[in-house]
């Protein structure tokens, strides 16, 4: 459903010219894979022109009878043309004419063109002809004066990287893009020489209010089991989150993470393609080699040109010392009796003051809950008797004890329906799960200073910065497993990735492979989209072979 090319062509007072042209490298390599010995290159504007009014009869030349353009054997196909180049024809190309302009374009046709294969086989006409009707309709509608015709003329080609980005028509009302998103086309003309030239991959320009925002995101995933023979394993995981509002092409930004003096180190850092350049050093700390990184603790500065979306400018992991949250669950079970003790700790260097703080105890493979009786120290519970799950509500704040517990007894009936299921968690393995989200804080203690957020722009931006910790597969497991369980299921659990998001696995051997991946990649020294796009592709053989170890070396 792509394009190869669009060309908008003039007529007016007998002149012809070429008033638009745009062409699809992309989706030209893309063609000469699927149509194979039938593929034919898109000429030059000024060949196909001439190509085209021969076809069309519009030339002084060609008004003669032509025998392959008005032979009785020719089938006349409404719009659509085969126009020939040289020894060769293009095919198909739809045209429309309309007030002395000519709208054509060439559909990408995902298959051989010899024979021709039926129309209404093509997924590309459809689009094709609905971007040309929208492209019609933009520049004739109101008043059709050539001053308003130059002006909407001279705005089509920003238009038409947003609403064909990389040869593919995603919107084709040009007018109803106009009124509603006004702030990305520029409203004057201006011409290709004082025009800053505008990356592929940034098909519009924000007009409006500038501002920026930067978050700063933490997760912590933890599976602990309150054994001493058995260690608890957590890992902290951070992203960087950016909407940058700007006006200009091409502004840039410079953004810095900075650590308090005892915070934890960044390690296992990837940054988005859109980072112009940035410290080598600080890509060389990872969770796998033995190095002293504590040397450094910042700042992280990236300078960036951002995208018009949200994008995360970068991700990282960090060693910190202990859970933020430390618990112990304990489940007896006495035939349709479930005793349980729960008991949550929260760490007294982490900020108490939550968004909301919940503990989730479900119970598999029983039926629904028949009756519960529990008592909490702090905060309230609430039963689903349906899901066999209690939701054990902290609230905003722990006490100033730092501890909360929860005792009960959970009877279920002695026939049931096994609903809801689970294969892992059979017995006495179960578990409780933490939800919780503490914003304006990080594990790291990493943050970013509104103040130190550079932005080379027209306008001075507004600058937000915030920060949070959010929970991700928090679990607190049964103590009353045998250890020898404990491993089995866990090994089951670690083969078994679909049942569960979270495995513990060894992850020397994926980091190590994603920094070869990072530093192949600082290597090539990239400079343009298109050189990206080509490094991922060829990536792809190197990676399959990667994962295709990777699970040999798992299952060993």
């Amino acid at each position: 459903m792509s394009v190869r090319a669009v060309w908008l062509l003039g007529l007016e007072k007998g002149e012809t010219s070429v008033k638009l042209s745009r062409r699809y490298p992309t989706v030209e390599k893309r063609a000469r894979i699927f149509n194979g010995e039938s593929y034919m290159e898109v000429p030059e504007d000024k060949i196909f022109l001439n190509a085209l009014l021969a076809e069309l009869g519009m030339t002084d030349l060609d008004k003669n009878f032509v025998e392959h353009r008005d032979g009785c054997c020719r089938i006349n196909r409404t719009s659509i043309y085969e126009v020939a180049i040289g020894d060769g024809v293009l095919w198909p190309v739809l045209v429309l004419t309309q007030n002395a302009i000519l709208y054509a374009c060439l559909p990408l046709v995902e298959q051989s063109l010899t024979p021709h294969p039926s129309l209404m086989s093509l997924r590309g006409i459809s689009p094709a002809f609905a971007l040309l009707t929208g492209l019609m309709a933009f520049l004739h509608m109101g008043q059709r004066n050539e001053s308003e015709i130059a002006t909407k003329m001279a705005q089509l080609p920003a238009m038409l990287m947003h609403a064909c980005p990389l040869g593919t028509p995603t919107a084709t009302d040009f007018g109803l893009m106009q009124t509603l998103s006004g702030s990305l086309v520029p409203q004057n003309a201006i011409s290709s020489a004082q025009a800053q030239k505008q990356p592929a991959w940034k098909p519009g320009v924000y007009k409006g209010k500038p501002q920026v925002n930067v978050c700063v995101t933490e997760q912590i995933t933890s599976m602990q089991y309150d054994k001493k023979d058995v260690i608890d394993v957590w890992q902290e995981y951070g992203t960087v989150t950016c909407k940058c509002d700007l006006e200009g092409i091409m502004p840039t930004v410079t953004v810095s993470l900075n650590l308090p003096i005892n915070g934890s180190p960044l390690q296992d850092i990837l940054v988005h393609p859109c980072v112009s350049a940035v410290d080598s050093t600080i890509l060389t700390f990872n969770s796998v080699d033995d190095m002293d990184d504590s040397l450094f603790n910042g700042p992280y500065k990236f300078p960036f040109t951002p995208p018009l979306d949200v994008f995360k400018l970068c991700c990282y992991t960090s060693q910190v010392p202990i859970p933020p949250i430390l618990g112990s669950y304990q489940m007896k079970e006495e035939e349709q009796l479930v005793k349980i003790a729960v008991n949550l700790k929260l760490h007294e260097s982490v900020k108490n003051g939550f968004e909301y703080c919940e503990a989730h105890i479900p119970f598999f493979n029983r039926g629904p809950i028949a009756h519960a009786e529990c008592k909490v120290s702090h905060g309230q519970l609430e039963v689903s008797r349906e899901k066999s799950l209690l939701i054990w509500v902290i609230g905003q704040k722990f006490p100033k004890s730092l501890e909360v517990s929860l005792t009960g007894v959970v009877m279920f009936p002695a026939k049931h329906s096994m609903q809801p299921t689970d294969p892992f968690c059979t017995g006495l393995t179960a578990y409780v799960k933490l939800y919780f989200r503490i914003p304006d804080y990080t594990l790291t203690g990493c943050y970013v200073d509104q103040h130190s957020v550079q932005v080379y722009s027209s306008a001075k931006p507004r600058i937000i910065t915030s920060k949070e910790l959010l929970s991700s597969e928090y679990y607190i497991w049964n103590s009353k497993v045998s250890v020898a369980t404990i491993k089995e299921e866990t090994a089951a659990f670690q083969r078994d990735s679909d049942s569960r998001s979270l495995i513990v696995i060894d992850k020397a051997f994926l980091f190590w492979a994603i920094r070869k991946l990072w530093e192949s990649f600082l290597l090539l020294k990239l400079q343009s989209f298109s050189k990206i796009i080509s490094f991922g592709f060829h990536s792809i053989p190197f990676i399959t072979i990667l994962l295709y170890n990777f699970t040999k070396l798992k299952d060993a």
